[in-house]
């Protein structure tokens, strides 16, 4: 039997450290994965659950989005993804009387933790103006209260509407052509703060804004570098296809300022030798990168490769770069001025480190190199992937077996929303093509990212805010300047699975609509009253398109899916609008009878026509009956089929199991759709870091009981850290130098320097100050233990979110805008 919610929040004072872990998964992981979901689930709904992970007649797993072999294990998910399947197939609910119990500001005093422990959320709920409790609403009058609120603004750009990348392609698709037909492209999605960047550079120098391998490249690859990235507490499904090119004979260089578990031994637990023999040693060189290093490794990497073509010919594929690139002599000359002095500066390696680093790509004649967001969210990480690139393309690493770029993306389908059009920049063939299949004229201006977005509702420019899934308060830069912004808002609206933070900090009124996961079975009735059941679809980080179908009971018989609750707003929109039937009020919280949809809505209201209030959506709304395509999951899928290219015969292609693999020139015929019609050679000055005396630079990460903002439990047992979160890991010879000892507490103070753009933190969940003296803008953390690591001299690292509060919302990646969660100038100061 499943147990009850916890009563507390995490007891920081227990936190405690031992000896960091050097080999990941094994039966310790297997036994944490079924604790968790058995305290979640119960024992035989786990067992039924856990079955259909990622299997083809079951749900895709809502963590991370590692593709799946054709050929299927019985037990096709990692610990964290067991994890993040119990956290949404949980028998606790949060209810009516939950929120009657307890009050909003109760609620804002609980840390995360706590918040998504309570359970599935079961009924719409409704944060009057001035209210102190949530109270309940019917399912219609919450959605003529979305509509008009909406209606009631003066422009179409002071509603935003945020995406976060666990909605199906079919809702996201349906999403962006509501948001577009309102007339507006605010779509921030969180993206803007994960693999933006990635996005940038790749688009601009291969024409695809994503990776180019497949998991066949990866298991056939003769070296793979992984870069920034942590698969065994982030992607634990990586490591066995790892291991797998590593019996293929595969070279692994792993790349980080932290030592981490996953990638020195994996113990396979689904192998005798994983569970009985010691598993497979992982990287065969560990390179410690100092943060924001990275561009320095791989120019350091290609202008070895020069020097050696240059004195012994042989290393370029001189064919390649002829035939399909561009920018190659440029290249060349910026590597041969670059020198190995500076290069050994920035990345704190010695030179002949580096050449043994390059002398594996040199004689490797395939290979992969692999990242994450310990590479995206610094500054310069849009010129540190093209560099990845630039070195890719010397010896034609893009376009054959077993060589490609590889970005490995987090949450399930966030590269799934973006391919459906979730972005605040469209190209003008997806936004044509829309127009020609639902006869109206989307908007064209570009919309807000993410940090734009908090930029406008900060300012007062956004009255409105939407969120499909996510946690935008928990997951964004600069804490106190997003709630402050937050707090700013008219209505703050949130789809959601499960509580979490941004429902406690709400604009003067706020919604929380519950639906339905992964794990839920989905059964809509059409116009004529037949009910069918229905599968949705997401992508991999690999490009590959295949459906997912939940089993089991949705937490309460009325509750919507996404689709159904985006259909319906765009009826309440667009028209003609249904006769609604107020399902009325629960009863559970009596003393308040009325709804303000109710309230609001008359005869001459302009939502009661279903009409646009806008004068240039006058006749310029979307074409669609929104019924149907409530009822019938396929219909949306034949308009993605005709709006986005790759995606004919989507319905076949994903029937009974199958895959659809969409198209990606580069990989499929060294087809580059950029300036120049080729992969492109880039020149990019190198940068990196600058640390001043007696501060250090911080990185923001998970811990191992983690997935995103979503906090699992208390412990990162890979790091040897458990009972608590409040930990800032620093080099022990740094915390002598500073004066401080292990184990002290501490408060971690950023500093950002808004007039050079260094330094990193804005935003704050303990304070925000200025230093008007020297112009250095301060953000505080409190009270966080230090906790002595292996980590490069000058570099520390927290977890998020509770760090997110040093990040300020100016401090951003060029070119992609994305935060710099990664490069974080900070000093600690004794409590």
């Amino acid at each position: 039997m499943a147990t009850k919610a916890p009563r507390d929040d995490i007891d920081e004072t227990k936190v405690k450290v031992s000896a960091r872990k050097k080999v990941a998964v094994g039966v310790p992981a297997v036994l944490h994965a079924l604790q968790i979901s058995y305290e979640q689930m119960g024992v035989t709904r786990s067992v039924e659950t856990l079955l259909r992970v990622n299997q083809k007649d079951g749900f895709d797993c809502p963590g991370c989005a590692w593709p799946e072999d054709d050929k299927r294990h019985i037990a096709e998910f990692c610990e964290n993804g067991a994890k993040a399947v119990a956290e949404e197939a949980t028998l606790r609910r949060v209810g009516p009387e939950f929120f009657a119990q307890h009050s909003l500001d109760e609620l804002a005093k609980r840390d995360d933790w706590w918040l998504g422990q309570q359970g599935r959320l079961t009924h719409p709920m409704v944060l009057d103006e001035d209210a102190t409790h949530y109270r309940p609403i019917s399912w219609d009058d919450a959605l003529q209260l979305i509509a008009n609120e909406l209606r009631g603004l003066d422009d179409p750009d002071e509603a935003i509407f945020y995406t976060s990348g666990r909605a199906s392609n079919e809702a996201a698709f349906l999403y962006q052509l509501l948001v577009r037909g309102f007339g507006t492209n605010n779509l921030p999605d969180c993206s803007n703060m994960c693999h933006e960047s990635s996005g940038s550079a790749l688009t601009e120098t291969l024409g695809i804004g994503k990776g180019t391998v497949s998991l066949d490249d990866v298991y056939n690859a003769d070296l793979i570098i992984i870069a920034g990235q942590n698969p065994g507490t982030n992607h634990p499904r990586m490591l066995s296809a790892l291991e797998k090119a590593k019996r293929n004979g595969a070279e692994i260089v792993a790349v980080n300022p932290l030592p981490e578990a996953g990638l020195v031994r994996f113990e396979n637990p689904q192998t005798v030798k994983g569970v009985i023999l010691g598993g497979t040693k992982m990287a065969d060189e560990f390179v410690q990168i100092r943060l924001g290093g990275d561009q320095a490794l791989f120019q350091a990497i290609g202008k070895h490769l020069l020097e050696y073509d240059a004195e012994h010919g042989g290393v370029l594929d001189t064919a390649f770069i002829a035939d399909h690139t561009s920018g190659f002599e440029e290249y060349r000359q910026a590597m041969a001025e670059v020198s190995w002095r500076e290069l050994v500066a920035a990345t704190g390696i010695p030179e002949s480190a580096l050449r043994s680093v390059a002398e594996k790509v040199r004689t490797a004649p395939s290979t992969i190199v692999c990242w994450a967001m310990g590479l995206t969210q610094h500054k310069h990480s849009v010129p540190m992937l093209r560099d990845i690139v630039n070195v890719l393309l010397l010896q034609g690493n893009i376009g054959r077996p077993g060589a490609g770029v590889c970005p490995v993306r987090g949450h399930s389908n966030v590269q799934g929303d973006r391919t459906m059009g979730i972005y605040e920049k469209p190209s003008e063939a997806f936004l044509a093509a829309l127009d020609e299949e639902f006869s109206f004229s989307a908007p064209r201006p570009h919309g807000h990212d993410t940090v734009e977005a908090i930029r406008a509702m900060r300012d007062g420019r956004a009255r409105f805010f939407m969120s499909m899934g996510g946690n935008f308060v928990s997951a964004t830069p600069d804490t106190a300047v997003v709630e402050q912004g937050m707090h700013n808002l008219d209505l703050t609206v949130h789809v959601s699975t499960k509580l979490n933070r941004s429902h406690v900090v709400t604009g003067k009124r706020a919604l929380i609509i519950p639906t339905l996961g992964r794990t839920d079975r989905d059964r809509r009735a059409g116009r004529d009253g037949a009910v069918a059941e229905q599968k949705v679809t997401v992508e991999d980080s690999m490009g590959a398109v295949h459906a997912s179908r939940g089993r089991l009971a949705p937490p309460a018989d009325d509750m919507l899916s996404e689709v159904a609750i985006i259909a319906r707003l765009c009826a309440l929109l667009f028209g003609p609008a249904p006769e609604v039937v107020s399902e009325g009020v629960s009863e559970a919280v009596p003393e308040q009878e009325f709804s303000p949809a109710q309230e609001e809505t008359g005869p001459d209201h302009p939502a009661s026509a279903g009409a646009p209030v806008f004068e240039e959506q006058v006749g310029n709304v979307p074409q669609a009956d929104w019924a149907e395509l409530e009822g019938d999951y396929a219909l949306i899928r034949q308009h993605i089929a005709n709006v986005v290219p790759g995606f004919a015969a989507y319905e076949q292609k994903v029937d009974k199991g199958r895959t659809l693999h969409l198209p990606n020139g580069p990989r499929d015929g060294r087809m580059f759709a950029t300036a120049t019609g080729k992969a492109m050679f880039t020149v990019n000055p190198l940068e990196y870091p600058f640390i001043p005396h007696g501060r250090l630079l911080l990185q923001t990460l998970r811990s191992h009981d983690q997935y995103n903002t979503t906090i699992y439990g208390k412990d990162d047992r890979y790091r040897g850290i458990t009972g608590g979160r409040r930990v800032v890991m620093v080099n022990p010879k740094d915390i002598a130098e500073l004066g401080f000892v292990d184990g002290e507490i501490v408060d971690i103070v950023s500093e950002w320097y808004p007039s050079t753009g260094s330094g990193s933190g804005t935003g704050s969940g303990s304070g925000t100050g200025s230093g008007s003296e020297t112009g250095i803008e301060e953000r505080r953390a409190e009270e966080f233990r230090i906790v002595a690591y292996d980590t490069p001299r000058g570099n520390a690292a927290a977890y998020y979110p509770e760090t997110n509060v040093l990040v300020p919302l100016d401090s951003t990646a060029d070119v992609s805008g994305t935060p710099t969660s990664k490069s974080i100038i900070v000093r600690l100061e004794r409590r």
